[in-house]
């Protein structure tokens, strides 16, 4: 029995254990930072943040140890699909009978205890992922395998837009690198970047200046997927574009020489009346807005490509066409999400980011004061207690959303980079032991977990620095509260567990 236990301690990987207890305890002790100047009491006082995050802790490494010592690993795979159930039985009940905070309702209240279940559900998630890419004779590349894996990502993370946590959803877009990793071709991240950037041309530039550069992207992928046609294509392709590009400035010359023409024969005529007329039939003749033009050409164009396509059996044309058909759909579906699926202060938050509106005193105040922050810091920070944007409270939401300013405040550049170096470590770590792993289950929930951290670290110091819309989601095993962390410690402790069982055979 006693070696047996040796063997189970030998094959943790304690490097990745060490990562975690840095990052918990860095974690603890900036919440301390960021809350000391606003609460009367030591790091220890349960009547703190801090003190609370303490009792978190020492649960969460309770929860830790049962996991990697007590139950059996192979549990997490058999229980995976009535745990998916009863997460998702729990994100759908928390939108009925959780009140609204921050206009959200996702949080189930028990006394003076919070639990969100979005949280928990990136473990469900990854569980059943997991399990249901592991069966045998499952292809990434049959549609009805990869609708499945869709389902069991999508199905929980539009739940979780109903309860207005815009955040928490968009971690699951992650999840896209573990379906990349088991064989889903690399268009696929390609078509999402290209949505994203359809998105925001369309909110900036308008749609015509979005459809102008969608027809560019795949104009250049039909040439590129051609090499025997690439000049050619990519020629022709490239004539409409620029073309296209030119067409509103050949049509605001348009517009500027009707105008003086009219306004010359209304003199010459000497009959107001006269003149009106002709302005009028002018303006309805010639000055045409550059999408009605581009609308006509697709109308003609879409048809007569697409049975080009079938006539010479070109594949990828019949895609691009059918693309193109889909980008005009969500170019001119793009304002109605903005300003009925958002709310309002997501809307304010998206165009301060984009630079559409500016609010410093308003939706940009917390994302300005956290940059004020990071930058009052330098290279090696004012030191521990000592940063005033901290101590004083201008950064709200700062022991939450934010603490990544604090780090920057009172630790400087170098802080920031171990702290960062730290979660690259662990990342990197996840996806090394994952690879090394012979059963499939495993390694596709040691990229789940990968990729929930990352898409945490990427959105959130983002957000901080103001290069993301601030929406709300922790920064993890660094943050204050006791879902994320629990969620992030069943997360990574699964793992270690599936891998320890790994090595004991292997």
């Amino acid at each position: 029995m006693i070696d047996r236990d040796a063997h189970k301690r030998q094959s943790v990987d304690w490097k990745l254990v060490g990562a975690y207890l840095l990052l918990v305890v860095i974690g603890w002790v900036n919440i301390f930072a960021a809350t000391h100047s606003g609460e009367a009491g030591s790091i220890l006082s349960f009547g703190t943040r801090a003190g609370k995050q303490f009792v978190w802790i020492l649960t969460a490494l309770g929860l830790a140890g049962t996991i990697l010592f007590l139950l059996p690993a192979r549990l997490w795979e058999g229980v995976c699909i009535p745990f998916y159930a009863f997460v998702l039985l729990l994100l759908v009940v928390v939108i009925f009978v959780s009140s609204d905070i921050k206009g959200s309702h996702s949080w189930f209240s028990l006394g003076p205890v919070s639990f969100q279940p979005a949280e928990i559900s990136k473990i469900s998630t990854s569980l059943l992922l997991s399990f249901l890419l592991s069966q045998q004779g499952f292809k990434m590349t049959r549609w009805k395998d990869f609708l499945m894996a869709c389902l069991v990502i999508g199905v929980p993370m539009l739940v979780i837009v109903g309860e207005s946590e815009t955040g928490s959803a968009l971690v699951y877009t992650g999840f896209i690198f573990v379906l990349y990793r088991e064989g889903l071709s690399g268009w696929w991240l390609g078509l999402i970047g290209l949505i994203i950037l359809l998105f925001i041309t369309t909110l900036t530039l308008g749609a015509y200046w979005s459809l102008v550069i969608l027809l560019g992207v795949l104009v250049g992928c039909n040439a590129y997927l051609h090499p025997a046609e690439f000049w050619k294509r990519l020629g022709i392709g490239a004539g409409i574009v620029l073309a296209l590009a030119l067409l509103p400035a050949v049509i605001r010359g348009i517009d500027a020489a009707v105008l003086a023409r009219t306004e010359y024969l209304g003199t010459r005529i000497w009959v107001p009346q006269a003149g009106e007329r002709m302005k009028s039939f002018w303006s309805f003749l010639l000055p045409v807005k550059p999408i009605c033009v581009l609308l006509v050409l697709a109308a003609i164009g879409v048809p007569y490509l697409l049975w080009r396509a079938w006539w010479r059996k070109d594949k990828f044309l019949g895609l691009a066409v059918g693309a193109f058909v889909a980008g005009l759909i969500l170019v001119f579906s793009t304002q109605y999400i903005f300003e009925n699926v958002l709310q309002d202060h997501q809307r304010v938050r998206i165009e301060v980011l984009l630079g559409m509106k500016e609010d410093l005193a308003g939706a940009g105040y917390n994302v300005n004061q956290s940059k004020i922050a990071i930058g009052s810091g330098g290279f090696a920070g004012k030191g521990f207690l000592n940063g005033t944007q901290t101590t004083y409270g201008f950064v709200p939401e700062q022991s939450t959303d934010f603490i990544f300013c604090t780090v920057g405040e009172e630790w400087g550049f170098l802080g920031c980079l171990a702290v960062i170096a730290l979660y690259v470590f662990m990342i990197a770590r996840l996806i090394l032991d994952a690879e090394r792993c012979r059963g499939h289950f495993t390694r596709v929930y040691g990229y789940c977990v990968a990729a929930c951290i990352f898409m945490h670290l990427f959105i959130n110091v983002g957000m901080t620095i103001g290069m993301m819309p601030v929406i709300g989601i922790p920064l993890p095993l660094l943050s204050y509260g006791g879902s994320s962390l629990w969620a992030f410690t069943i997360l990574i402790f699964i793992f270690l567990a599936l891998y320890r069982d790994e090595k004991k055979y292997f």
